[in-house]
């Protein structure tokens, strides 16, 4: 659940970026963070495992409005995507408010992408949430790779293998290029914070 920082009129919404090892989820945040720079108010932290890295840093989105009078500042995450990496993972999902699940197009990746979403719902199990429940958003990145003749799984394929059940926002896109990175971050934003002000108003009626 969001933080309330009361002193600071503050709202911390935490956001995490899932999915397998090089799908692309540090590109999204690197990008995110080079094009909104104004907004960013923190250092991008970078923290390195073999091979694989988290990163996070804090964002200060604009025309959202307010929370109960508090404005709100946005907690970027990324996950490490190697399994090896699963107690970091859980770590990182704690207080987790919405997630962004970055799927890799390469048709070489399909499994993977199942095993990851797999994975997070294993994860978010054991802290007694549920997946279903949680503002979510699928990207489903690398579009950009068709143009060198790599095979890329069809939209409708990665839908059927992940998206089936969830029924949640998804976006083809390119973290390399650009396409729908901001796309997919407004969306998670705002699903997230309609999902808050739903919860902070049924808490005061009680």
């Amino acid at each position: 659940m969001a933080l309330i920082n009361p002193k600071k009129k503050e709202v911390q919404v935490k956001i995490v970026y899932y999915g397998p090892g090089r799908g692309g989820k540090t590109t999204n945040l690197e990008y995110i963070n080079k094009k909104f720079k104004s907004r960013i108010k923190s250092e991008m932290v970078t923290v390195k495992t073999y091979n694989d890295r988290t990163l996070f840093f804090d964002f200060l989105p604009f025309d959202i409005g307010v929370i109960k009078g508090h404005t709100i500042k946005v907690q970027f995450y990324t996950v490490p995507g190697q399994v090896k990496y699963n107690a970091t993972r859980k770590l990182v999902l704690r207080g987790v408010d919405g997630i962004v699940f970055v799927a890799d197009s390469m048709e070489l990746r399909r499994e993977m992408n199942i095993r990851s979403l797999q994975n997070l719902e294993e994860n978010l199990g054991s802290m007694n949430k549920n997946l279903n429940k949680i503002p979510l958003v699928l990207q489903y990145n690398k579009r950009d790779l068709a143009k060198e003749g790599i095979p890329l799984l069809s939209i409708e394929t990665m839908e059927e293998d992940l998206n089936k059940t969830l029924n949640a926002p998804s976006f083809p896109a390119s973290a390399v290029v650009g396409d729908n990175v901001a796309e997919t971050m407004k969306k998670i934003i705002s699903l997230t914070v309609s999902s808050l002000k739903k919860k902070l108003d049924v808490g005061e009626e009680k």
